[in-house]
C-alpha cells in the first residue's frame, strides 16, 4: 500500500464525537512512551502528523487520520503511565475500553510493545481483554534498532511462549523501528489485506 495522502480528521473526548461515516478504522494503542507518534508518522510518511512529545502520556483524546480518503489511522491514548492522577487514568481507560469496545468502525487495532523490555503485566492484560472480547488485533514490536537480530528474535520468542501458556493461536506479530523505517512495508501491506 501507498500511502499518498494522511490528514488529522479529528479529536475525540468520547465515542460518540467519533467520525460518523463508512470509513474503517485501523486504531493503534500502547503503553505511554512505547513510541506510538514516532511510528504513526514512520508509517504515513509524515514526520510532524501525531506529535511526538518528551513527557509521556501527551495523547488523551481519540485522533483520526484519514488515509487516502480510503480508511482512519486512529491514534489511541496510551496506558498505564503512573504520573498522569488515578482519576485521569480512569478517564483514559474508559475512553480506551468505550473505543475499543463500543465503536463498530473499528476494524482492526495494533498494540504495540517495547521490543527491549519482557513483556510487561499491564500489556498482557490488554492483550488478554481483547482476546475474550473477540477484538481482531496484532502487535508490533517497537525500537526494534536497538536490539542485535538475535536480541530482537529472543524478544519476539518470549513473547510468543508468553502469550502461548494462553493462546491457542497467536496474534500477527511486526518488528519496527521508526529511526530505521524497519516494518513499514509489512504493516501496511498487512492493513491493505485487512481493509
Amino acid at each position: 500500500m501507498q500511502i499518498t495522502k494522511a490528514d488529522f480528521k479529528c479529536s475525540s473526548e468520547k465515542i460518540s464525537q467519533v467520525p460518523k461515516d463508512d470509513l474503517r478504522d485501523v486504531a493503534f494503542i500502547g503503553r505511554s512512551n512505547v513510541g506510538k507518534s514516532s511510528l504513526i508518522n514512520m508509517l504515513t510518511g509524515r514526520k510532524g502528523l501525531a506529535k511526538v512529545s518528551s513527557t509521556p502520556g501527551k495523547t488523551r483524546l481519540i485522533n483520526h487520520f484519514t488515509i487516502n480518503n480510503q480508511w482512519y489511522l486512529v491514534d489511541l491514548p496510551g496506558y498505564g503511565y503512573a504520573r498522569v492522577s488515578k482519576s485521569t487514568r480512569g478517564e483514559f481507560s474508559k475512553l480506551i475500553m468505550d473505543y475499543v469496545l463500543k465503536c463498530e468502525k473499528m476494524h482492526f487495532l495494533f498494540v504495540l510493545v517495547d521490543s527491549r523490555l519482557e513483556p510487561q503485566a499491564i500489556d498482557l492484560r490488554f492483550i488478554r481483554m481483547l482476546g475474550e472480547n473477540g477484538i481482531p488485533f496484532g502487535i508490533i514490536f517497537t525500537k526494534t534498532d536497538k536490539l542485535s537480530a538475535t536480541q530482537r528474535r529472543k524478544s519476539v520468542e518470549r513473547y510468543s511462549a508468553t502469550l502461548g501458556e494462553e493462546w491457542e493461536e497467536l496474534p500477527p506479530m511486526f518488528c519496527s523501528s521508526s529511526e530505521k523505517g524497519t516494518g513499514r512495508e509489512e504493516i501496511l501491506s498487512f492493513i491493505e489485506k485487512c481493509l
